[in-house]
């Protein structure tokens, strides 16, 4: 326990012991005014000193608070202001941006009414194009098909038919592979026929057409060979009057003449007859030529046939030109000239079908097209 005993508090002190106990006087009064106040008072005043303090330190608190808030808010303005600026240009450059797109968007339809306008002409072209290749290629079938029928002239129609082909290849497409396979399956036809010389024989025929005139007769030949035995025995310096007795004595020795003509008969022909006989005989050579060009090997045949047996009949067959007449005749009176022809209608079947086909896939088409 503690021996002191507690003073009350509202003892008031000995002011006499103050008295002794020399001070200032303003000290005297604070403790004297210290000796008058309370415990209670004194917590009030502390309460109200730490109330006031608290208050002071709030309110500089809060001034502290309402600057940095007004740089805030100054900086926030600055800001505010800085992203209308920056809010305003790019509005700016939206409106920019949505004025180029807008063109853009406006090229970009003009040019795809463009790319549509050149597809449609292209595809206008491509059908015309392969309509007129196609019509092409089956004008050259036909052609061969004629040259065929009409004169059988393999040759021409194998280069008909090959041009046809050669139209498709430089057209480079796809679909035409299967009308390219069909006219080289008709082409092997072709050229597995049997080959007959069309133009070797023809210019065989001009050529004997040619030399009917030069042909001697039967009855020309005792001339001809007197006259070639006069300037056989003719020598080199004889005298006037020598040449004319050798043509005396040559002349008599040729009174009497004995030679075996082979014939029963010698026929005399007038110089009017005998120009009809050349034509005659002309004829009949254009008349197998005619027989040739149409493969008629039965007419052929007997057209020179007939010319044979006239210059056998009519012409000296002892002489160099009757010789190769006849000669040439019986070796063109057995030549061939018919052959069995291939059937190319295949291949311009395969054509026309493929033409047929591919105009009815535009006709279906059309409405499509004008409904867009």
């Amino acid at each position: 326990m503690n021996d002191k005993t507690p003073q009350p508090e509202n003892v008031e002190p000995d002011i006499s012991t103050f008295r002794h106990t020399p001070r200032p006087a303003h000290k005297t009064s604070v403790a004297a005014v210290l000796a008058r106040i309370s415990i209670t008072q004194l917590t009030l005043a502390v309460l109200v000193v730490i109330f006031l303090w608290q208050w002071l330190d709030g309110h500089r608190a809060i001034d502290d608070m309402q600057q940095q808030l007004a740089k805030k808010i100054a900086e926030m303005d600055g800001t505010s202001k800085a992203y209308q600026i920056l809010l305003a240009q790019d509005q700016d450059q939206v409106r920019e941006l949505s004025v180029k797109v807008a063109t853009l968007e406006t090229r970009y339809a003009e040019a795809q009414n463009q790319r549509a306008a050149l597809e449609a002409l292209y595809n206008d072209l491509s059908v015309s194009r392969d309509e007129t290749a196609l019509a092409e290629v089956e004008q050259l079938l036909l052609s061969a098909g004629q040259q065929l029928q009409l004169s059988a002239n393999v040759k021409a129609a194998l280069i008909a038919m090959q041009s046809a082909d050669a139209r498709l290849q430089r057209m480079d497409r796809p679909a035409f592979n299967g009308l390219r396979k069909a006219i080289s399956q008709d082409m092997d036809k072709l050229r597995a026929l049997p080959s007959v010389d069309i133009v070797g024989i023809n210019l065989q025929l001009d050529n004997l057409i040619a030399v009917v005139d030069e042909l001697p007769l039967v009855y020309q030949q005792r001339a001809t060979k007197r006259k070639e035995a006069m300037q056989a025995a003719a020598p080199k310096d004889e005298t006037a009057w020598q040449r004319l007795l050798r043509e005396m004595w040559h002349e008599a020795k040729q009174l009497i003449r004995i030679e075996d003509t082979g014939k029963a008969e010698i026929p005399l022909l007038p110089p009017d007859q005998e120009y009809f006989l050349r034509e005659n005989l002309k004829l009949r050579l254009l008349s197998a030529r005619l027989a040739l060009l149409s493969r008629d090997e039965d007419s052929f045949k007997q057209e020179l046939k007939t010319a044979q047996q006239w210059t056998a009949h009519y012409f000296d067959n002892k002489s160099n030109e009757g010789a190769r007449m006849l000669s040439s005749l019986k070796k063109l009176a057995a030549s061939s000239i018919s052959i069995e022809l291939a059937d190319i209608s295949p291949s311009l079947q395969a054509v026309r079908n493929y033409r047929l086909t591919h105009e009815g896939a535009i006709d279906r088409n059309l409405p499509k097209k004008t409904a867009r």
